[in-house]
């Protein structure tokens, strides 16, 4: 796990050292003022001249100055490199993400990952922020006070070391104690996300069910069960504090009672005022390290169960890969499947395809009708292998779609999803997803093919106009158009519809069609619709049902083969007479 952070440091790799070198110097300068102080209160106490008091504070001024130049450095240095690894961190979390096929998302949630890119890198951003400063000040100053308070005080300063025992042992109970809670916490914050997340994506269906109460209350139980973890973990890490508080005025009155003592009662002891003051002074450093270390091992223990949730994600190794030597040219817009069988996961009882053989030829219209998890959307992502297959094979212009290079095949394939998704930011911008290099003329070609010209045309700033994000601005119906534009930029060699043309009124379905044979005869094109007057005139239509292929033909010969297809003919044909007598 901490090989796989480390890779993120990269380029902030040198300020992170001198952070450290610098906190190193920043230690040595502190200590070395309690030192000098001492000789300072040493010499007043003998009776010596004015200069050699103001020889000695200029010393302190300058140890001061020093120290605290030092400090401003790492502090600089410290928040480059742990702002600039969080960065990186981020940046390497996304594009691993937009690496990852739909089996390896499937696998994380959204509101998961999203926790990961925010809570869990600020929480990681803050560890190594103390990881390269407070980790290593606190040891420092540990080990050089704890030798300078030997040096002052002698054998006084082994009341220091009878301390550590005691809160590593309270540090350890704290420790082992709020690890499964902070395990727990971060489940839970994804949960709350997944809850945000639903709320917003569905706010039009909380209102106009009136169901916000209900939100709410959702919304509450999963925030109080976050509140209440964290209030376990934080009344256990309350008790680090009081115990420091403890061992720090124990140390204190021990040095002060046994140091006044030796100064009254063994004046010839060599032990002075100043040796005292300075012995406070590093006791009083010493005890701060060590409430600072505890500091540090809290925060690594919370950060412990982000970074272990960052690195499973970056360790995440996406199914989906381009082969080596890969094909780098889809000739044509041949489909086949050969004895196809897919599972969404290898524990998968039941397969959501078995047994699917098929072929299309380049440039035939072929339309897929089915009920609800009949596995119609499963069948056609096959073809962009945004999954791989269980078993059989898929071949795209006679190569099996395994042997292409990724961004070949989908370049070939465009694919308008049943959801349908536009980014923020303009109409122009969106379109130019299909082909970042299409002309005006061309992109305005591709709105006429969807029908999309004629709303876009008629925005005050036309193909400027800004769209919201999700397309809230735009209808459904307008919102697929748009997208089924933005896959013919691309000029693939097959073209996927899934029920993609749901929201448009059957005679702008209809346009759209034509649009395809007059336009694109060459490319293959796939549409799975609800409505059989989508695909009647389809070269062929397949129905499906369970996962499996049911029937194969046109529409004339499955009105007489195919009881089912007949149904569901008869059905919405009569359903749109009767919508006509009433209207």
């Amino acid at each position: 796990m901490l090989k796989t952070l480390a890779a993120c440091v990269r380029e902030y790799k040198g300020k992170s050292i001198a952070s450290a070198v610098l906190v190193a110097l920043e230690v040595v300068m502190e200590c070395l003022i309690p030192f000098v102080a001492a000789l300072l209160i040493k010499n007043i106490g003998e009776g010596c001249e004015l200069s050699v008091v103001i020889r000695y504070g200029l010393l302190l001024i300058l140890l001061a100055i020093i120290s605290l130049s030092f400090g401003a450095l790492a502090g600089s240095a410290c928040a480059t490199a742990a702002c600039g690894f969080a960065k990186n961190l981020r940046h390497d979390l996304f594009a691993r993400v937009q690496e990852f096929s739909f089996e390896n998302i499937d696998k994380f949630s959204s509101a998961s990952l999203v926790t990961r890119l925010t809570t869990d890198v600020a929480n990681v951003q803050m560890a190594y922020m103390m990881l390269i400063r407070v980790a290593i000040r606190s040891p420092l100053m540990l080990v050089f006070a704890l030798v300078m308070a030997f040096v002052m005080g002698g054998t006084m300063a082994v009341i220091f070391l009878a301390v550590v025992p005691v809160l590593a042992v309270g540090l350890i109970l704290v420790i082992r104690k709020t690890m499964p809670l902070f395990r727990c916490v971060f489940r839970r914050y994804d949960k709350l996300n997944e809850s945000i997340e639903e709320n917003i994506i569905g706010a039009r269906v909380v209102k106009s069910f009136v169901r916000e109460d209900y939100e709410n209350a959702k919304f509450d139980r999963e925030a109080k069960s976050v509140c209440a973890d964290f209030t376990r973990a934080e009344k256990i890490l309350a008790f680090n504090g009081p115990l420091m508080q403890m061992c720090l005025y124990a140390v204190m009155v021990f040095t002060l009672y046994f140091g006044a003592r030796a100064i009254i009662a063994e004046p010839m002891s060599g032990f002075d005022v100043g040796k005292l003051s300075a012995l406070l002074t590093y006791g009083f450093q010493i005890l701060m390290s060590l409430m600072m270390v505890s500091m540090i091992f809290v925060m690594m223990t919370l950060s412990a169960e982000s970074a272990s949730r960052i690195a499973e994600v970056l360790r995440e190794e996406t199914t989906v890969l381009s082969p080596e030597n890969a094909v780098m040219r889809v000739e044509n817009g041949d489909v086949v499947f050969e004895n196809v069988t897919f599972r969404y996961s290898k524990t998968a009882e039941r397969a959501a395809l078995s047994e699917i053989n098929l072929s299309i030829r380049s440039g035939e219209t072929v339309g897929i009708l089915g009920g609800t998890g009949s596995s119609k959307s499963t069948l056609i992502q096959l073809i962009s292998r945004l999954y791989d297959v269980s078993e059989g094979r898929v071949l795209v212009g006679g190569v099996d779609v395994r042997d292409y290079d990724l961004t070949v095949l989908r370049d070939s394939v465009a694919v308008v999803l049943q959801k349908n998704v536009l980014f923020s930011g303009t109409i122009r911008e969106n379109l130019l997803w299909g082909d970042p290099n299409a002309s005006e003329e061309e992109m305005k070609e591709a709105c006429r093919m969807a029908c999309a010209d004629e709303f876009v045309e008629a925005f005050p700033e036309k193909y400027d106009t800004y769209i919201e994000q999700g397309g809230a601005n735009v209808s459904g119906g307008q919102k697929q158009r748009l997208c089924i534009a933005r896959a013919l930029l691309k000029k693939p060699k097959v073209l996927i519809l899934d029920d993609s043309t749901s929201a448009v009124d059957t005679k702008t379905d209809a346009h759209i069609r034509a649009a395809f044979q007059s336009f694109i005869p060459e490319t293959t094109k796939i549409i799975i619709a609800q409505r059989v007057a989508s695909v009647m005139e389809a070269d062929k239509i397949i129905l499906m049902d369970g996962g499996r292929i049911t029937a194969i033909g046109d529409h004339a010969s499955l009105l007489r083969e195919s009881d089912v297809y007949r149904e569901i003919y008869e059905s919405q044909c009569r359903t749109g007479e009767e919508e006509e007598v009433d209207a």
